[in-house]
């Protein structure tokens, strides 16, 4: 309950006369107090003033960066992170993690390539049982978290594992190489890449589709976390799973569509892969999970659960691509990358961690 608030939330006087209304200065800087520690509160608050900074340095220091062109590219590297940090990061406010979801991905992509190529579907044949594997592997990794109460970082790194093994042994036992063969000749494949990785122009600028998908995404997921019953029980399971279980709240059931999530939007992005570039290397995406995890972190997603917004990873994301391409514009050995990721990781981590003990002292 806020200082200065009765407990159904009317503010009234602090004086004795408890019934005359405070109108005058005390009442104001109430009120500005109140707003301002709304204001520091916000999970995403630390990854704005990152991106804001981390935007201002390339645009001083790598003239490529300014184009619209170049702003372009930004947003494609973003949404393509973004749309997996988005899913991630919702499991994280659920208080788990899934380290498959990098091989995930190609996972989805390589199902949905060798179905096409090797059974002679139509390519959206192809991306509807891709969809359910990427599910299913989504599903697989809630039931096991919620059934077996090991840790959902020993249960994903496990899958993790299967999963490398498998995209790279079946890659090879059916198309004889680690690559797989191109599609673009088969029936439903250009009006699938019209979907998953096409351009659209504007004012003479090509905007890769995927980054109108994340902005959608983002705006979707805000709407169920905040919007909905739904999103009430995802930061109530991540903030107190036996509270949240107390009050009815069905905790297995929530992680598991949270885990079912992240193969969603793991088949997204891989389907994007494979009409984007006809084919797909079965040792693809493997550390991407770490990226998507620290993407989300900077987007002000708690480790410990029960904290962080869609807004926050879609922040994150943005600072990853701008930092990814920044590099390159600037002319920076690229080595220069993971330096300046770990830095933004560290600056949010102890962020997030100071606004967390300003709040607790308030």
């Amino acid at each position: 309950m806020i200082r200065g608030q009765t407990p159904t939330g009317d503010t009234t006087a602090t004086t004795p006369d408890a019934a005359t209304p405070v109108n005058g200065p005390a009442d104001d800087r109430l009120r500005e107090r109140t707003v301002f520690d709304r204001f520091i509160r916000r999970p995403e608050l630390a990854s704005l003033v990152g991106a804001a900074i981390i935007f201002t340095l390339f645009m001083i220091v790598a003239p490529p960066f300014r184009t619209p062109d170049a702003f372009a590219t930004v947003l494609y590297a973003s949404s393509t992170m973004g749309i997996m940090a988005l899913a991630v990061g919702m499991l994280m406010i659920g208080d788990e993690f899934d380290l498959s979801s990098g091989v995930a991905v190609t996972s989805a992509a390589l199902a949905a390539a060798m179905l096409n190529y090797h059974l002679h579907l139509n390519s959206w044949v192809g991306v509807f049982l891709s969809l359910g594997t990427a599910l299913a592997i989504g599903a697989l990794n809630g039931f096991l978290v919620t059934r077996t109460g090991i840790p959902s970082f020993l249960i994903t790194l496990s899958v993790f594992l299967m999963l490398q093994g498998l995209n790279l042994a079946l890659t090879k036992l059916i198309a004889g190489q680690v690559a797989t063969h191109s599609i673009g000749d088969m029936d439903g494949f250009s009006s699938a890449k019209v979907i998953f990785a096409s351009s659209v122009s504007i004012g003479g600028v090509n905007v890769k589709v995927t980054v109108f998908w994340w902005l959608l995404f983002v705006a979707i997921a805000s709407y169920i976390l905040y919007k909905t019953r739904f999103g009430n029980w995802v930061f109530a399971v991540g903030g107190d799973k036996a509270a949240a279980e107390a009050v009815g709240v069905p905790v297995r059931r929530v992680k598991i569509v949270l885990f079912m999530f992240v193969g969603f939007a793991a088949w997204f992005v891989g389907m994007h892969n494979l009409f984007a570039f006809d084919s797909i290397q079965a040792g693809q995406g493997v550390g991407n999970e770490f990226l998507y995890i620290i993407a989300a972190v900077i987007g002000g997603c708690a480790l410990t659960g029960g904290k962080g917004t869609a807004v926050g990873t879609a922040i994150g994301a943005l600072i990853f691509g701008m930092t990814n391409q920044g590099i390159v514009y600037a002319g920076w050995n690229p080595d220069w990358f993971k330096f300046f990721l770990g830095a933004m990781l560290l600056f949010a981590v102890i962020a997030n961690r100071t606004t967390a003990n300003y709040t607790e002292n308030r």
